[in-house]
């Protein structure tokens, strides 16, 4: 039965991803990246990674999307038909991705896995938590520092995108705007 489900989130996410990259409307392939996200955590809830599915759906799927459509919406452009890339581009695009499936494949292909049975320890949140914060031999202070900063630049960068076109020029007139009878 866990076979059949992880197979119904891999084809939901393929599928989503495809459309994701391949939608010409900005919004609808914010929604799709969406689904694709939270197929990621049906499956870290498959595998019984509660607190990791929980992670991926507040921060990506809430946090990162909403940011996303926040800043697609406040620059008007919910209805911004991407541009078609040239065919030389294209062509590029596919090679560099047929490669990089390649080398996804081999390295995947090449490591013997060995199945893990019979695990009897289980970490607490209390222990993910002390593991984030730590600055000794196994501590991620630094990474979570680092995704701090990531999150800060990218509130940033959408508050530049949503201020976009309102820049003044040498005669102090607004840039993007039309000039009314009582700015002249």
């Amino acid at each position: 039965m866990e076979q059949i489900v992880f197979y119904i989130l891999a084809l939901i996410m393929i599928v989503m991803a495809i459309a994701s990259v391949s939608s010409r409307k900005m919004l609808r392939s914010v929604v799709y990246l969406l689904f694709v996200l939270i197929g990621i955590a049906g499956i870290y809830f498959l595998v019984d990674y509660n607190f990791l599915a929980a992670v991926q759906l507040t921060v990506y799927a809430g946090g990162i999307v909403v940011l996303i459509i926040f800043s697609v919406l406040l620059v008007h452009h919910m209805e911004m038909e991407m541009e078609i890339a040239k065919r030389s581009k294209q062509v590029l695009t596919g090679l560099a991705s047929l490669i990089g499936l390649g080398v996804f494949l081999t390295a995947i292909y090449s490591h013997d896995f060995g199945v893990v049975e019979n695990i009897l320890t289980t970490t607490t949140t209390a222990e993910i938590g002390m593991g984030l914060l730590s600055y000794g031999a196994g501590g991620f202070i630094l990474p979570f520092e680092v995704i701090s900063v990531l999150l800060l630049a990218s509130m940033i960068g959408a508050i530049v995108i949503a201020k976009g076109g309102k820049l003044e020029n040498e005669d102090t007139e607004i840039v993007g705007r039309p000039e009314t009878e009582d700015q002249k």
